[in-house]
């Protein structure tokens, strides 16, 4: 469902894919590379294409280039299959997020960082407001955070990981 024509001429000429495009002219041994020698690399060295499509689920850009079907000209015993294929290909577009490794995932950066800062929450209510007294009970709702996330990072992890499946099965 990739269009290879249309990533080679995105890493040629779309400055979100200049490093991509740096490792194909070293690749190529030159500074100016064409489409068809992009293709060419591309077969050579799939990481390339691999790489490609990282950076756009990254930036929540899909590596599905195929439109959806449209249902008006067809005849009737058509429709029902192109209907589903158009389900499949939005389906597709919407998990396609969870193919990324949930350890590279914005969501467990998300969650660090919250952690992070109810850490020094917890170090000012202790620290600064002089509540000593009451620092078990600080520590302890820090502890439970802690907990938490933990079990909301293992839930998404398990969601990230279940999507990805079928992301495979119905791309394929």
């Amino acid at each position: 469902m990739i269009y290879l024509q249309r990533v080679a001429t995105e890493i040629k000429t779309v400055g979100l894919y200049d490093l991509i495009l740096q490792d194909v002219q070293k690749l190529a041994g030159k500074e100016r590379v064409s489409d068809d020698e992009i293709l060419e690399i591309m077969r050579e060295h799939p990481q390339v294409l691999e790489d490609y499509k990282q950076t756009n689920v990254e930036y929540n850009l899909s590596n599905i280039h195929v439109k959806n079907i449209p249902l008006e000209p067809l005849e009737e015993a058509c429709k029902q299959k192109a209907k589903q294929v158009n389900i499949n290909l939005n389906l597709l577009r919407d998990i396609e997020k969870y193919t990324l490794d949930f350890e590279q995932s914005s969501t467990l950066v998300i969650i660090f960082s919250i952690e992070f800062f109810v850490l020094f929450s917890v170090q000012y209510f202790i620290v600064l407001l002089d509540l000593k007294t009451w620092q078990w009970w600080i520590y302890g709702v820090f502890a439970l955070s802690i907990v938490l996330a933990w079990r909301y990072a293992k839930k998404e992890k398990k969601k990230f990981e279940e999507n990805s499946r079928i992301f495979e099965a119905k791309y394929i």
